[in-house]
């Protein structure tokens, strides 16, 4: 489907800040919340995550007029309301459709978060919850991208991703040998599994604005295993053909980067398939963790900032090259010379096969 839409506000709230801005700092600073927790909800093993200041959070929240809900609808709420107020739209208007991003939520029936956004932004329209693996993020913009140029009765679309950990889904991973007991290593020969965060964030959509534009967002599925990627990146190397970027007019790719053994290769296989080694690459994993439902839109949000002031993130984590395909990383900050017009990738593959990526372009 031909068409692009227009990012007119955005918002970024995790346990490293509440803006977009201060998130995109704490990257190029290297700073991050994953820590080693030892007993946390109720889990035996000790694992490292990146998890909010419960207190902090909720006095975020109280600032913004939203007490009074349980912690993830809390976030949930928070980063609606910033992305909103930013975008300067009317959430109570018939014009305004919202789409939630998550895969567990807090564990009660996601359609009880659906109806908190309702209750609390006076929706007019019944909330529509995206949950597809990891890349429940960048499904719910593609999604909303295509109901922009579908749908002449909403002109503007509010998408909010987030995630809290819970026992279940830390005790999941371990079930699985995915989490690593140190803080990940995406791409690097040292990797041993990757780390679990929490974040909420948003972006509201509009047909016209200046600035980020979505310009093409797509979904391919591999059906290669329940919880393993296609060994030769089928689903990631489709993606990437069906946006048919020229490699010469991308600033940068962010990947998924989760630092597991065979995400990593698999990605490094598509993108050497796809004809992108030489493209700069970026993966985020190392300082927000894995945030699941709100990775998609978390790490293009920071992806956009950093465009903005020209600079290809580093990979906090990685140092010595550890895929069989080369691919074009850094531990450090670097610059580009920013045209005109700027344009990335995000890249996001997850379980039962599923692969995601969106481009942007800035001008």
């Amino acid at each position: 489907m031909n068409g692009q839409v227009a990012i007119l506000g955005c918002s970024a709230v995790t346990p490293l800040g509440f803006t977009p801005e201060e998130n995109f700092r704490a990257v190029l600073e290297g700073r991050s919340e994953l820590r080693l927790h030892k007993g946390e909800f109720g889990v035996r093993e000790p694992f490292v995550a990146s998890l909010f200041n419960r207190d902090a959070v909720r006095k975020e929240a109280y600032k913004e007029g939203i007490p009074g809900y349980g912690f993830f609808d809390t976030i949930v709420l928070l980063a609606a309301s910033k992305a909103i107020r930013e975008a300067g739209i009317d959430p109570a208007s018939e014009k305004v459709q919202f789409v939630l991003s998550t895969i567990k939520g807090d564990g009660t029936p996601l359609s009880s978060s659906a109806a908190a956004l309702r209750e609390h932004f006076h929706c007019k329209h019944p909330v529509t919850v995206v949950s597809n693996a990891c890349i429940s993020g960048l499904s719910a913009l593609v999604s909303a991208r295509r109901m922009l140029l579908c749908r002449e009765d909403i002109d503007y679309i509010v998408v909010v991703g987030a995630e809290v950990q819970s026992r279940f889904i830390v005790t999941g991973f371990q079930s699985l040998k995915a989490l690593s007991e140190e803080p990940c290593k995406p791409f690097d020969a040292g990797r041993t599994g990757l780390n679990l965060g929490e974040a909420s964030a948003a972006v509201v959509l509009g047909r016209e604005g200046a600035g980020w534009q979505i310009v093409r967002g797509v979904v391919r599925n591999d059906a290669n295993h329940i919880s393993g990627p296609s060994r030769t990146g089928e689903g990631s190397y489709n993606a990437l053909r069906a946006l048919l970027p020229a490699p010469e007019d991308l600033a940068f790719i962010s990947v998924h980067g989760t630092a597991t053994a065979y995400n990593d290769e698999m990605e490094s296989i598509a993108l050497e398939r796809a004809g992108l080694s030489e493209v700069p690459v970026s993966a985020l994993k190392g300082i927000f963790g894995h945030t699941m439902g709100a990775a998609g839109i978390l790490e293009s949000i920071v992806s956009m900032k950093a465009a903005e002031y020209g600079i290809i993130l580093p990979t906090a984590g990685y140092s010595t090259p550890g895929t069989s395909r080369p691919v074009n990383l850094s531990a450090s900050p670097r610059r580009f010379e920013a045209p005109g017009s700027v344009s990335f990738i995000k890249l996001l593959s997850g379980f039962g096969g599923v692969n995601g990526a969106v481009l942007f372009r800035w001008g």
